[in-house]
């Protein structure tokens, strides 16, 4: 039987555990998706609606007059938010990191997205989290927690962001994270350097297994990176997919956001002015279809652009990142808000 997500059928098999069984966690999922797979707004769609195109090619004539988020650009601006991240604490006495994981589909920018958060603070490009470059096969195979290290006078001052890589959803049999084990590393179960195998999944048999976890050990917020160049030419399982994952991390009582990457590959005057994000027409477009995706209101999803070719900071960039990193954090206090009530 398959453990992994296997997007190549209507169905999904993973191992059961925590009242999480095969028929309950995917067996609805997919003809559930179909039946909302209008929109979030609720429009519906021709019965004979074909594919949309696997990239979004707009021109700088589809720029908008006005943003459609307001966003300031400026070193003062990046500067601020610097120090916002850099100040966070998590309000709570015995918790004193925000860990917060990434999920999404191999070779969204997940770990490129954790290397250029780390690159910010620390004053130049660096990958910090192994990237790959295949778009079928994940390149992380193991839980790996990176500690958000400080900038300037506290180069060696981490910050209280951890952000946490695990294997990407895969598109082929057995090829991506189950969604057993992706449970158990928001539960606090999964030790650190876990290495992922959907034929061996997460149990009490696992060296390093945490069995009574604390809130250090759990996750506090969990991120969707989804590849905006890619977002219209997704198999409509992977709806199905990440919409029983938001079921079942939401009954966990976390909360979830999402990242849209690769916006300069969405845009043409986006990729040559990273400040026209929020007047592109395609990326709005874009943001809509990643929520339709989801399952997720468009104002839980911000744009990125992460740093891959380039070999210097750029001041806009890093206002788009860290502007990712605050609104990741908000939903991280949200959390123990909740936990203390």
């Amino acid at each position: 039987m398959n453990r992994g997500f296997s997007l190549s059928s209507s169905s999904f098999a993973i191992p059961a555990a925590d009242n999480v069984t095969s028929s309950s966690v995917f067996g609805s999922a997919a003809s559930a998706f179909q039946a909302s797979s209008s929109g979030i707004n609720g429009a519906s769609k021709p019965e004979n609606e074909t594919a949309p195109p696997p990239q979004f090619t707009f021109e700088a004539s589809s720029l908008l007059e006005n943003e459609w988020r307001s966003t300031e650009w400026s070193e003062e601006v990046r500067e601020a938010l610097v120090k916002t991240v850099r100040s966070f604490k998590p309000p709570s006495e015995t918790v004193t990191e925000a860990r917060v994981l990434l999920l999404g589909p191999v070779g969204a920018g997940k770990s490129s997205f954790i290397s250029s958060v780390q690159s910010v603070f620390s004053g130049r490009v660096l990958n910090r989290a192994m990237v790959g470059s295949s778009s079928s096969t994940s390149f992380t195979k193991k839980l790996r927690s990176y500690t958000i290290r400080g900038a300037g006078e506290d180069t060696d001052e981490p910050t209280a962001l951890v952000l946490c890589d695990v294997m990407g959803v895969g598109e082929g049999e057995g090829t991506g994270l189950t969604l057993h084990d992706a449970l158990s590393v928001i539960k606090g179960h999964a030790p650190e350097g876990h290495q992922f195998s959907p034929e061996q999944p997460i149990g009490a048999e696992t060296v390093g297994f945490i069995r009574t976890p604390s809130t250090n050990d759990k996750v506090h917020c969990v991120v969707f990176v989804i590849d905006g160049s890619k977002v219209g030419s997704y198999a409509k399982s992977f709806g199905a997919t990440f919409q029983q994952l938001r079921e079942h991390i939401s009954n966990l009582g976390v909360h979830q956001v999402a990242l849209l990457t690769h916006v300069d590959q969405v845009c043409n005057a986006t990729r040559s002015d990273i400040t026209q994000v929020y007047k592109s027409r395609a990326i709005q477009q874009a943001m809509e279809k990643a929520g339709q995706l989801l399952g997720m209101a468009t104002s839980y999803i911000v744009p990125v652009k992460n740093y891959c070719s380039e070999l210097d900071l750029d001041e806009n960039t890093d206002v788009l990142l860290l502007k990712a990193v605050d609104h990741i954090l908000q939903y991280v206090n949200l959390f123990f808000q909740d936990d203390s009530d």
